[in-house]
């Protein structure tokens, strides 16, 4: 149907063979290539980094509010633009999310300045989203949560190999938590991470992962203990090592694959940088800021039909997508949340291209076009 889709998966013939390796080693949950693949996400973090494999991203956010002990009546700042699971998993641990606008229609991450205006003495902690790949105003958030005493989670959803001044998102803040959905710069379909410079903290979310047992099967399996203590109420999260097979080839892929999805995001810059009323968010990087370059966002211009122009690119194959609607639109959080109206209008008028490390400049192109020709 597509002629240019979303996305595309980065595989090749070595994450087939990874699989087929876990299938004949007779063993398929939790084991040696989930160690393997934490110990090389750690790694790739920075010094002094650990890293739990879990089964999804949203479980991941989860296991971050459990660990750090937030619940009814606290309240957590998250952005105003961002995936549901933000706002839903700080409603399951019965804490009230507290929204913080984007800065601008030029950065759509949120506004510091804003998260300070929202702190109440009711708020435990902030949990950000690096959107798109671009990391957050670092410094200042880091400064914010510092002063008031507030825990800092990082989704770092988009943001697999971003950096902020040298430091890897997801190492920045208390908590870092990975997704690795289909769509992600690093996906096995379903699966996630969780970072944490902290020992105790990196204790307890693996007591969580795993219905808060003090061994794994792995264990009783190697001979290594015969039975095993619970500590404290957990769930099961864990990760399967087909996932985790698929997720060391990904990671050893990935500095790479956001070096092509870099180069697609210049192109698209150059080209389509001087239609008339179209704003492209983040062509002024921070400073110390490198991205991932997970989606390609654009704000088309104010007086656009945005059904318009999906219709238009549609018909000439090209997928879109929207990243993402206003919290305020959803059944669910109508009633709960004030105005945000910078996040609001960018919900609006956001439109998402197609990006992936495998586009061809003739895919470029193509997309190119189709959004030249429904923009008029």
């Amino acid at each position: 149907m597509w002629r240019v889709q979303l996305f595309k998966l980065n595989y090749d013939n070595r994450e087939a063979e990874a699989v087929s390796d876990v299938i004949k080693s007779g063993w398929i949950t939790m084991g040696e290539k989930t160690k393997g693949f934490e110990n090389d996400f750690a790694r790739s973090m920075g010094d002094g980094v650990h890293a739990a494999a879990v089964s999804n991203g949203t479980a991941a956010l989860h296991m971050a509010l459990l660990a750090l002990g937030i619940g009814p009546g606290d309240e957590v700042i998250v952005p105003s633009l961002t995936f549901v699971a933000d706002v839903n998993v700080v409603r399951i641990v019965g804490a009230i999310p507290v929204l913080a606008d984007c800065r601008s229609f030029d950065d759509w991450n949120m506004d510091p300045a804003d998260i300070e205006r929202k702190i109440s003495a009711k708020t435990r902690a902030v949990m950000l989203v690096h959107y798109a790949g671009y990391p957050c105003d670092m410094n200042a958030i880091t400064d914010i949560c510092r002063r008031h005493n507030l825990k800092l989670i990082e989704d770092c959803a988009h943001a697999p190999g971003a950096s902020y001044n040298g430091q890897a998102c997801g190492a920045i803040g208390d908590i870092g938590c990975f997704s690795f959905f289909t769509n992600k710069n690093l996906s096995v379909g379903e699966g996630g991470m969780v970072t944490t410079r902290d020992e105790a903290l990196d204790r307890e979310i693996r007591y969580i992962r795993s219905h808060g047992m003090t061994t794994l099967t792995l264990d009783r399996h190697k001979g290594r203990a015969i039975s095993y203590d619970v500590t404290r109420p957990g769930l099961n999260y864990r990760i399967d090592e087909m996932r985790a097979a698929l997720g060391i080839v990904q990671l050893a892929k990935l500095s790479d694959a956001n070096q092509k999805r870099r180069r697609i995001v210049e192109r698209y810059r150059a080209e389509l940088g001087g239609t008339q009323g179209l704003v492209i968010p983040f062509c002024s990087e921070r400073d110390g800021a490198k991205s991932s370059y997970h989606i390609f966002p654009v704000l088309l211009p104010e007086q656009k039909d945005r059904k318009d122009v999906i219709e238009s690119m549609k018909a000439d194959g090209v997928q879109t997508s929207i990243h993402y609607p206003a919290f305020q639109e959803f059944s669910a959080y109508r009633d709960m949340f004030g105005m945000t109206p910078v996040a609001q209008e960018i919900s609006r008028r956001a439109l998402t291209l197609p990006l992936y490390p495998e586009m061809t400049e003739d895919e470029v192109s193509i997309v190119i076009e189709a959004f030249k020709k429904a923009m008029g």
